[in-house]
C-alpha cells in the first residue's frame, strides 16, 4: 500500500487557566485529510522550524483562525479588527514562503485563504459589517454545519472541477479578500459578490469550512479533493 501524503496542519494558540498556553486544532480538519487519503500532522507556532516542516510535509494547510494583523497588508488596525496572534502570523508566513519555495501545495481555509492572499501580495477587509453591499451575516449564527449561502465557481478552476458551477456553503467570517493579490485568481464568489475562494500555481483558498460540513454534506469534501490532486 503506497504510503499516504503527509499533511501539515496549523494551529491556534489556546490558553488555560493554569496559565498554559496550548496549540490545538478542530479535529474535524483531520478527519476531512484522512477522508481524502492524506496523513495529517498538527503544526506548532514555532517560526523557527517553520522550513524545517515545509521541508518534512508533502503538503500544508493553513487552517482557520483568528485575524489576520493588518500591518501584514500595509493598514493600521480599524474598527471591528478582532483577536490577533503575531506569532502566528510570524510562523505561517515563514511555513508559507518555505512550502512555495519548495514546491509543496497549499490549502487555505478561512483565515488560510486570507493569509495566502496577504502573503501575495492583496489586501483584507477588516471588517465587513462595514462594507457597503456586503452581508451582514457572513458570519452566520446557526450551527456550523448548516449551510448558509451559495458560492458561484469560476468556469475552469480546480474547485469547479470539484464542485461544479455552485454548491451551498457555510459562512463564518467577518474578514475577507479586499484587492486580489496578482499571483491568485478568483475561483468563486458569494452572491453579494464577496470573494471566497482564489487558486494559483500550487495553491487554493476558501473562505467557508468544508472541514465542518463533509460529514453532513459529502460534496463539500470537494474542496480536500482539489487540494490532494495539486499533488498529482
Amino acid at each position: 500500500m503506497p504510503a499516504r501524503p503527509l499533511i501539515g496542519l496549523t494551529t491556534s494558540h489556546i490558553s488555560d487557566a493554569a496559565p498554559r498556553t496550548h496549540s490545538g486544532l478542530s479535529r474535524q480538519y483531520a478527519a476531512a485529510v484522512e477522508a481524502v487519503g492524506g496523513l495529517p500532522v498538527l503544526l506548532p507556532n514555532l517560526p523557527e522550524l517553520a522550513a524545517d516542516y515545509a521541508a518534512q510535509v508533502d503538503a500544508v494547510l493553513l487552517s482557520g483562525g483568528v485575524d489576520v494583523h493588518p500591518r501584514h497588508f500595509g493598514q493600521q488596525p480599524r474598527r471591528g479588527l478582532g483577536e490577533v496572534d503575531e506569532m502566528r502570523d510570524a510562523f505561517e508566513t515563514a511555513l508559507y514562503r518555505a512550502a512555495r519555495q519548495l514546491g509543496k501545495p497549499v490549502l487555505g481555509i478561512c483565515r488560510g485563504i486570507q493569509m495566502i492572499n496577504v502573503l501575495e501580495g492583496g489586501t483584507l477587509h477588516q471588517h465587513l459589517p462595514d462594507v457597503p453591499g456586503a452581508w451582514a451575516d457572513h458570519a452566520q449564527r446557526v450551527h456550523a454545519d448548516t449551510l448558509g449561502h451559495e458560492v458561484t465557481f469560476t468556469p475552469g478552476s480546480r474547485l469547479a472541477g470539484a464542485h461544479g458551477e455552485r454548491a451551498p456553503v457555510n459562512s463564518s467570517h467577518h474578514q475577507a479578500i479586499d484587492t486580489v493579490a496578482p499571483t491568485l485568481t478568483v475561483a468563486a464568489v458569494a452572491p453579494d459578490g464577496i470573494v471566497e475562494a482564489v487558486e494559483g500555481d500550487g495553491v487554493i483558498g476558501v473562505q467557508w469550512h468544508p472541514e465542518v460540513l463533509f460529514q453532513v454534506h459529502p460534496h463539500a469534501l470537494g474542496t480536500f479533493t482539489a487540494f490532494m490532486r495539486l499533488l498529482d
